[in-house]
């Protein structure tokens, strides 16, 4: 949980920092200044890392299977997303867009139920009612009577999109999170920077450039590999919803940053959203399962009773190494998330808990 809250604060601050920065950058060099930022970072910690480490691997290599679904996380969450939100956020304050972002919860709840079966209790569902409610009240534009803004659609559009991405990077979480952030953040980083040059989009100054990366190997680089290390132990569903904390983080930065006070659908949304953390935080799953006999790759310690396996050579029970295993079939009942290997219905075939 520590993981994906400290992912969520990180990523919180990116609004308004975002939006400072789009005062003098168009969106679409921006979108792709904070992603190469992201993946330029994490190439770094990645060589920081390898000198660091003595013998040994301690994450898992991204293999051929992973691509299909690396590749529709860049998409959907390094191109599109971040290009709709950057738009969004032109024609938004800071401190409602930040909390607009909770509906990426929603969605990367929703999705993971109905796409990819993963298993929710009623504390989710209800988080995630709170959190619907709450985006409505801060999309409402009522201007020129009753409507929704198009900044907020943008931003609302962004979040569906990183709820996709959510969800891809969930199926390839077991592998190396630097290497997944790295790719996916040069990839996407370099294909906006190509569209906003094919498109005519100017490019920044110097010092501007490096601001945007600085905020992209933080709030982006840093955020998203904090994140994947929080989808492998908690499912794409509860990481989603632990990023409720990332708009508190981000509205407080706005308002430190921007003296706006924010509008009444503001202040109508703010105790709909206190609500979905706290039901988050709150959410139990425990019941009879089996795990049938299975070889994958991943970072693990001997230290639980699913990797309690043989090795050619010594290895410490406490030491994180990876390699490929098989589990034996097992019956127990204990709390569990839907982690790597806890990807299953209820055995009622209820969902819920």
């Amino acid at each position: 949980m520590v993981y994906g809250l400290m992912a969520a604060i990180l990523f919180g601050a990116s609004a308004p920092l975002s939006k400072l920065l789009l005062a003098r950058i168009d969106p679409i060099p921006l979108a792709g200044l904070l992603y190469v930022g992201a993946g330029a970072s994490m190439g770094l910690w990645a060589v920081v890392a390898r000198l660091q480490r003595s013998k040994g691997r301690r994450e898992a290599r991204l293999e051929r299977t992973d691509l299909p679904w690396l590749l529709g996380a860049v998409l959907a969450g390094g191109i599109v997303g971040p290009i709709l939100l950057l738009f969004g956020l032109r024609a938004t304050p800071a401190s409602t867009a930040s909390l607009l972002l909770n509906f990426e919860a929603a969605a990367t709840a929703l999705i993971a139920v109905s796409l990819f079966k993963e298993s929710v209790g009623r504390s989710i569902w209800w988080a995630v009612v709170a959190i619907t409610v709450g985006g409505v009240f801060l999309s409402l534009d009522l201007t020129g009577g009753w409507g929704i803004s198009a900044g907020a659609l943008l931003i609302l559009g962004a979040c569906l999109m990183w709820g996709f991405d959510n969800n891809f990077t969930q199926r390839i979480s077991l592998r190396d999170p630097t290497r997944i952030v790295m790719v996916k953040g040069l990839a996407a980083g370099s294909f906006s920077l190509g569209l906003a040059a094919a498109l005519g989009r100017p490019l920044p100054g110097g010092w501007q450039i490096l601001a945007a990366l600085a905020v992209g190997g933080v709030s982006y680089g840093m955020s998203i590999m904090l994140f994947v290390l929080s989808l492998r132990r908690l499912g794409a569903a509860r990481t989603g919803a632990l990023f409720g904390v990332a708009p508190f983080a981000g509205v407080l930065l706005s308002l430190a940053v921007f003296p706006e006070l924010p509008e009444w659908t503001f202040f109508a949304a703010l105790p709909l959203m206190l609500l979905a953390a706290a039901l988050l935080s709150r959410e139990q799953h425990e019941h009879l399962h089996r795990h049938a006999s299975m070889t994958h790759t991943h970072a693990h310690r001997h230290t639980d009773p699913h990797h309690q396996h043989a090795h050619d050579r010594a290895v410490v029970a406490e030491a994180v190494h990876a390699h490929r295993h098989t589990h034996v079939e097992i019956e127990h009942a204990h709390p569990h998330k839907p982690d790597a290997h806890h990807r299953h219905e209820h055995p009622s075939g209820d969902p819920r808990p």
